[in-house]
Formats: C-alpha cells, sequence, structure tokens
C-alpha cells in the first residue's frame, strides 16, 4: 500500500530506505524538542505546554507534508523565527505573547490565502539573492549570540557590553564538553551529532549539580491547556502589529523555499530547474503555522535537517511520516526532557561606575551548544553574496551585522532594504531592483519615523 501510494519504486527507493531516512532526518532534529520550550519559557509560555505542542504540530505538519506533497521533509518551528517572538516582539516590543500568536496565525493565514495567486513566489523573486543569503546568516548571528549567552561562554560587561565568560565555571565547562562533541561528531559526519551532543552535556551536568537527574524517563504528556487557543488576533490588528506580521511572513516564505530548494536539490526532485509539487508544500508549511498558533507554538518551516535523510536514501513521504510517528511518540519522554531543557540560576555581582551592582540570569548550559552550531550552519549562505559589487555587498553586511548587534532580525532586514535601494539608485541601477523592493523600504523608513511604529 505504501510503496503504491507515495511511488517507491518509481523514485528509486524501498520502503526500508525510507524508514532508516525518517529515523535519521529525527535525530538530526530532535534537538528543537529541547530548545523551543526554553525558547518560549522566556516569553512567559508554559514549558510543559510547549513540549507538547512542538512534538504534535510537527508531526501534524510533516504527515501533511508527506500526504500532499510526497517529499521527504520534515516541518518544524522555526529555528530564528522562536527568537524573534520571544525576544524581540514579546520581550523587547512589549507584546504580550497571546497577541504575538495572533500576529503568528494571520501571517500563516496569509501565506494560505496568496497560494492561489502566486504573491509567495513573485515575493521570493523580488528580493535580491544577496539579501536573501544575508537574512539567513544574520539570523544565524543572532542564534549564536543568544548560544553563546546562554552558554556562560559571552556576559554582561557594563564598559563593553560584552565581555568573555568565566570559562573556569562548571556550567560553562558542561556547555563547552556538549559544545566539542557536536562539533567532533559533525566533523565526522555522524548522524545527530545535535542530540547527542545535548545528551552528553546534559549527563556531564548531573554529576556536577548543573543538571537534575530526571525523576523519570516516561510519562504523559504535559497538557496544552496553558497555550492552546490562547492567541489574541483581535489584539494583533488593534496594535497595529502589521510590520511584525509581515516579518513572520516574510521569514516564513524565504526559509521554507530555501529549505526546499537545497533538499530537493540534494534528492534530484529538481525537473528542468523548477520543483514539482511547489505549492503542495508550501501550502503544508502554511497550515502548520496556523495550527501551531492555535496550538500555542510558532511559525513552521521545511526543514533544512531533512537533508540528512536525503542522504540516507529518503526520496519520498514515507520518510516524512517516519519522522512524524517519532515525534508523536517523544510525547512520552516529557519528563527526561524537562530535566535536560531546565536551566541554570545564576547571582554575581558587577561593577558599574565604581560601584557594586547585584546581576542574575539564567544559563541552559546543555540546549546552548545546539544554538551555535546550528547558527554557523546557517552563515553558509554568505557564500552566495556578491562581494565584489559593493552595492550588494554592503548592504547584505549591514543585514548580517545589524541582527545581533541590535537583537533584531527586523531592524536587520529593515536597514538591508533601505540600503539596497538607496546604493543601487545613487549608482543609476535603479532599474534593476523590483517595485516591491522599494515598496519594502518605504515602509520601513516610515517606521523609523513615525517613533510609535518602531516598536
Amino acid at each position: 500500500m505504501l510503496t503504491d501510494r507515495f511511488k517507491l519504486n518509481a523514485s528509486g527507493t524501498n520502503l526500508r530506505t525510507e524508514v532508516l531516512a525518517g529515523i535519521t532526518t529525527f535525530a538530526t532534529m530532535a534537538y528543537i524538542i529541547f530548545v523551543q520550550p526554553v525558547v518560549l519559557a522566556a516569553a512567559g509560555m508554559d514549558q510543559g505546554a510547549v513540549f507538547t505542542t512542538t512534538c504534535v504540530v510537527t508531526a501534524i505538519a510533516t504527515i501533511l507534508m508527506a500526504l500532499l506533497a510526497n517529499y521527504p521533509v520534515a516541518v518544524a518551528p522555526a529555528m530564528g523565527h522562536n527568537f524573534f517572538f520571544a525576544y524581540v516582539v514579546v520581550l523587547t516590543m512589549k507584546v504580550p505573547w497571546q497577541t504575538a500568536l495572533g500576529a503568528i496565525f494571520l501571517s500563516g493565514l496569509i501565506f494560505v490565502v496568496t497560494s492561489s495567486f502566486g504573491l509567495r513566489e513573485r515575493i521570493v523573486n523580488a528580493v535580491p539573492e544577496s539579501l536573501k543569503s544575508a537574512i539567513a546568516a544574520g539570523i544565524g548571528l543572532l542564534i549564536t549570540l543568544i548560544g553563546l549567552e546562554w552558554a556562560g561562554l559571552v556576559r554582561l560587561d557594563p564598559n563593553t557590553f560584552v565581555t568573555l565568560g568565566r570559562l573556569e565555571s562548571k556550567p560553562v565547562m558542561v556547555a563547552l564538553i556538549g559544545l566539542l562533541t557536536t562539533i567532533v561528531l559533525m566533523a565526522r559526519k555522524v548522524g545527530g551529532s545535535i542530540l547527542i551532543g545535548i545528551i552528553v552535556a546534559a549527563l556531564v551536568g548531573i554529576p556536577l549539580g548543573i543538571v537534575k537527574a530526571p525523576a523519570g524517563i516516561i510519562g504523559l504528556p504535559p497538557s496544552i491547556a496553558p497555550t492552546a487557543l490562547k492567541l489574541d488576533i483581535a489584539g494583533a490588528i488593534k496594535q497595529g502589529l502589521f510590520a511584525i506580521i509581515f516579518i513572520f511572513f516574510f521569514l516564513d516564505l524565504f526559509d521554507t523555499v530555501g529549505s526546499l530548494i537545497g533538499i530537493s536539490k540534494q534528492a534530484g526532485l529538481m525537473k528542468d530547474g523548477k520543483l514539482p509539487r511547489v505549492g503542495r508544500a508550501l501550502f503544508a508549511d502554511a497550515v502548520g503555522t496556523v495550527c501551531s498558533s492555535l496550538a500555542g507554538n510558532t511559525t513552521m518551516v521545511s526543514y533544512i535537517e531533512s537533508t540528512a535523510g536525503v542522504a540516507a536514501g529518503g526520496r519520498t513521504g514515507v520518510t516524512a511520516l517516519v519522522t512524524a510517528g517519532l515525534f508523536v511518540a517523544a510525547l512520552f519522554f516529557s519528563p527526561l526532557v524537562s530535566a535536560i531543557s531546565g536551566g541554570f540560576p545564576v547571582h554575581e555581582t558587577i561593577q558599574i561606575g565604581g560601584a557594586q551592582a547585584a546581576h542574575s540570569f539564567v544559563l541552559y548550559p546543555v540546549t546552548s551548544p545546539a544554538l551555535i552550531v546550528v547558527g554557523s550552519l546557517m552563515m553558509r549562505s554568505v557564500k552566495e553574496i556578491a562581494w565584489e559589487d559593493f552595492s550588494e555587498g554592503l548592504p547584505a553586511f549591514l543585514t548580517i551585522v545589524l541582527m545581533p548587534l541590535t537583537f533584531s532580525i527586523t531592524d536587520g532586514m529593515a536597514i538591508g532594504f533601505i540600503s539596497y535601494s538607496l546604493l543601487k539608485l545613487v549608482t543609476g541601477r535603479g532599474r534593476d531592483v523590483h517595485w516591491l523592493i522599494y515598496v519594502f523600504a518605504a515602509l520601513f523608513l516610515i517606521r523609523y519615523s513615525v517613533p510609535s511604529l518602531r516598536g
């Protein structure tokens, strides 16, 4: 039945290969189960509920991808989008997480609606390759910065803003061991390296008192009641979060399209430079985002980690079905996940202007290596930037560096669009720029000109 339904023979694969590929994909991306609850907990959301919804919405969206597009692609909460949601929209802009979820719902709804007249493809084609690549790299640097902070490798300094952390401290030692394990395994091309690194760091952290030993391994999933259907759609509209809605839509669009292109190239799914059934794949992603916001989670995208399963031979939706099934099984390991993803509180005294001040914060040494490594992988896109062309290179550079330095994906994108439009105009190449880029640049300029729109 599966062989005929998913055309295994025509795709040059078999059931055994597809199952192994699905397991490989799960092992490679399972770190999101540990990281997502920690990230959204920073925004005030219930950590247990986020764990459950992460597993559930990942399974639902991945099953949709399998059934609608027959691709070996997993769909899960996006790294980068979750930090934008928690640290920029909620913590910096002071938007309640319920209202921010309403913005995600609306962005997902737009994603679904625009599938009928090709607007998504037009936007993708309008944005220059240099800025697409720069956005991915900038998000990677932002994620890396947060990972370094969570590890304790980078800490607050009142004079220089940031400085090297205390390398002799136990949390930093645990993070370094986890990071070293991960990068060594990745260098040797071991599947599931990130997940293994998390487990090793947790095991090292238990005897050092950094990680509490789990009370158990298997248990019933935590309730999703604290987050399910708590989104505030009306609040997102009343507060005028249209720029935020656009950013969520924009990031979702480019992340998914970029991942699909990368995965399909490796799997040999491209036909004459085009990806068959791409509309169905994008639709599965869009519906996943809508379902995610309803359950109480962030934007869903096609995971580039699916390339691990493709490398293992996955070619059809059966690979995705196996991955989805494993995320469902992961629901019953919540006690273990809760122990591993827990934070370690730190209390210290810092010097500010000659006076001492108490400073408290929380480190996540077990999950921080995953962020650092994922950030490094996202930096690969810089090779696609035409650095020799100043009008391409400078906007890309500003986009990349301003995301981590301003702690804002929005500001990095805004300065990139504005500077790109300006440089093309002053160099007499304004006609090379799609009119949508000028529209985006103008909207961003208005945002900076009106204080109430800056957030």
